[in-house]
């Protein structure tokens, strides 16, 4: 009995189903194989559901809404964008809002949908029609 040969498919299926992150973007897995090829099955992972594209090379592992029972990412889209930031090399920091709550300042809790970066950032990450904003924060900002 002969054993399949593992496809680029399977190889990036158990790195998603392995890792301890659930959101990837594609450098994850350039040691596997050319760009076009990588692509090529995440499109296959997508279209069984086992991922969702929720920007430009940033992908997220699923699960199924107990509420809606559609298929959503399994974090929320604030943690995925941070990640996708992180791993494309962006610093993720405080906005002014953040800051004054997490000093005490204000008992208002900062919604989220935005997050500081220390420089401009194009991507465009998010789900459902709600995407994240970012805002360049430059050090010692005060809030306006």
């Amino acid at each position: 009995m002969t054993k399949r040969k593992k496809t680029l498919e399977d190889k990036i299926r158990y790195r998603i189903k392995r890792s301890s992150y659930s959101t990837f973007v594609l450098s994850d897995f350039y040691d596997l194989s050319d760009r076009d090829q990588i692509l090529r099955a995440l499109r296959k992972l997508i279209k069984k559901k086992l991922i969702l594209r929720v920007g430009q090379g940033v992908y997220v592992r699923t699960k199924i809404s107990s509420v809606t029972k559609k298929i959503i990412p399994e974090q929320n889209i604030r943690d995925i964008a941070i990640v996708a930031l992180k791993k494309s090399g962006i610093d993720v920091v405080p906005t002014p809002y953040e800051q004054e709550y997490n000093d005490g300042k204000t008992t208002q809790v900062p919604t989220g949908i935005v997050i500081g970066v220390n420089r401009r950032v194009n991507k465009k990450i998010g789900f459902n029609g709600r995407f994240v904003k970012y805002e360049k924060v430059t050090p010692n900002q005060k809030h306006r």
